[in-house]
């Protein structure tokens, strides 16, 4: 047999021993001789890491992905690249590092095809990754749900669960509810034998009924307590907002003005600082974001969603809060069997409040990390 027929026979052995999803010693074997035989077989170079990414050793996966890119650039070995990437360091900084050199790789990929859904997906993780290794920003997660509405247009794509699920992450955390649930139960109907989908419909639908029977029943405090509550408010609860002049985005200076729950509209609300109590934390799943509902002088009531804010450093029932230049959404969510509405305040960073007349510092400053489905990849 010649050479380049024996790599390719132990390469094409390699990829049947690969096929499974755990790792089998014999297609590390069989794809390590396709490469010795035939270093240019960028085929097998791909397996090969995809095979050692099995067995958990990622340095040496990502050597052959690299290997393979430095011979011949392609969209497999470079999306499989961006898959690892994510998986590297061993410190905080370094791994935001490496997720962003992940999401740099993953538009190499794209670049090269257009019309791969593949590499859409692969992108749209890598910027989902970047949304909790860097800060939370909002742009981040448009960039996401652009890559991955890139990827459904590909219909190889199209029964891809992982695409779904993460896409619904992406929707959940961008508090489009109704959507995110959809996508949700599009994933768990293409694999009916993964908890993951279900179990997260279910926490969202607990989310959302326990946020509106919370400002509906005020907490199901007594009152007394709510009496209390309100009596405890003061001017000076808005902290440095009492008195504070700033030059705005007009370069002008203005005062901001102190307001009720009530006076607030939808979207951004300039120049102005909304203060209240804590009267119920919200349970939420992975912590992100930070929601608790909170009460003002007049007792109407309104959720807050606060991202970027440490578990541990979050607030507890009684807390004063004071929230500047307040984001505020409508949700209106139908479900099978219920529909949720109410209004919520999205604070992209706590660094924006004053918590018991405290202006809230960097400390209080956490980055979440969340692990995105990848299974399809």
């Amino acid at each position: 047999m010649m050479i380049d027929n024996k790599a390719k026979f132990f390469c094409l052995r390699g990829k049947a021993l690969n096929v499974l999803p755990y790792f089998d010693s014999r297609a590390v074997e069989s794809l390590s001789k396709a490469v010795k035989l035939d270093p240019t077989l960028i085929e097998a170079w791909n397996e090969l890491g995809e095979s050692y990414w099995k067995d958990k050793k990622i340095e040496e996966a990502q050597n052959c992905f690299q290997g393979a890119i430095n011979k011949k650039k392609n969209k497999v070995s470079l999306r499989n690249l961006s898959m690892v990437q994510r998986q590297l360091g061993n410190d905080f900084n370094s791994r935001v590092s490496h997720v962003k050199e992940s999401v740099s790789t993953a538009k190499e990929a794209v670049a090269l095809d257009l019309t791969d859904g593949r590499s859409w997906f692969v992108l749209g993780n890598a910027y989902l990754s970047l949304f909790f290794y860097a800060g939370q920003c909002p742009k981040v997660l448009k960039q996401s749900l652009a890559a991955y509405a890139k990827a459904e247009s590909d219909i190889r794509e199209v029964n891809n669960a992982d695409l779904y699920y993460n896409k619904a992450v992406v929707l959940k955390f961008q508090e489009l509810y109704e959507e995110a649930l959809k996508c949700y139960k599009k994933s768990s109907l293409l694999a009916p034998s993964w908890n993951d989908p279900k179990e997260n419909i279910d926490d969202l639908h607990n989310r959302l009924k326990t946020t509106v029977e919370m400002i509906e029943n005020k907490g199901y405090h007594k009152s007394k307590k709510l009496n209390l509550f309100t009596s405890q408010l003061k001017d000076s609860d808005f902290g440095i907002y009492s008195n504070c002049f700033y030059k705005n985005s007009s370069n002008q200076v203005v005062a901001i003005k102190k307001v009720l729950i009530s006076d607030l509209n939808l979207f951004q609300n300039n120049d102005v600082a909304v203060c209240g109590k804590v009267i119920a934390i919200i349970p939420v799943k992975d912590g992100v974001p930070f929601s608790f509902i909170m009460m003002d002088a007049a007792f109407a009531c309104i959720a807050v969603s606060v991202f970027n804010l440490a578990v541990e450093k979050g607030l507890i029932v009684g807390d004063t809060v004071a929230i500047s230049n307040p984001f505020v959404q409508d949700h209106n969510v139908t479900t099978e069997t219920q529909i949720f509405s109410y209004k919520s305040i999205r604070v992209e960073t706590p660094l924006v409040m004053m918590i018991n007349k405290r202006k809230v510092g960097p400390e209080r400053l956490a980055f979440s990390v969340l692990t995105v489905a990848n299974e399809s990849e």
